[in-house]
């Protein structure tokens, strides 16, 4: 049975497919080049905590990092921070290991990336078919799965 909830995330998703409007990610990573001082780091977060959609800014100038929370585009961040900060950002291009269904396809084990990450290849058209899973070999894996109680145990 399908819950009201699912429904209405099917129906916004076959709205936006129709209208052409993509989905809002709800936490976003930046890097941001150059945050040398207490200065910069104020008015990268006086510039994002402003933008409507925006919940929570946490600022990281150490890494040069910035991760905003709330639903925003990442084309809108990147063009506030360099209009009001004057600070040129581009998206974090690792996410956590958990996130992508074959972390050690060729497109998306990076040796630069953190320990924990892999590159973000979900977004990139090119790379995305080599780390997403068919449907054939999702039914293959999950059939010698401890997780499916009606797989097999010839292991």
């Amino acid at each position: 049975m399908i819950s009201v909830d699912d429904l209405i995330a099917e129906l916004r998703a076959l709205l936006a497919k129709i209208l052409g409007k993509k989905k809002r990610k709800e936490c976003q990573v930046f890097d941001v080049v150059r945050m040398d001082c207490e200065g910069c780091e104020r008015r990268v977060r006086k510039a994002l905590e402003g933008m409507k959609g925006v919940t929570k800014v946490d600022v990281n100038p150490k890494e040069s990092r910035v991760t905003v929370e709330g639903f925003v585009e990442a084309a809108e961040v990147a063009a506030r921070l360099r209009r009001r900060a004057g600070k040129k950002a581009e998206p974090y291009p690792f996410v956590p290991y958990e996130a992508v269904a074959h972390p050690y396809a060729p497109g998306a084990y990076d040796h630069k990336a953190p320990p924990g990450y892999v590159r973000n290849v979900l977004d990139d058209p090119d790379a995305a078919p080599l780390v997403r899973a068919s449907s054939a070999e999702e039914r293959y894996t999950s059939a010698f799965s401890d997780d499916n109680p009606n797989s097999c145990a010839v292991m």
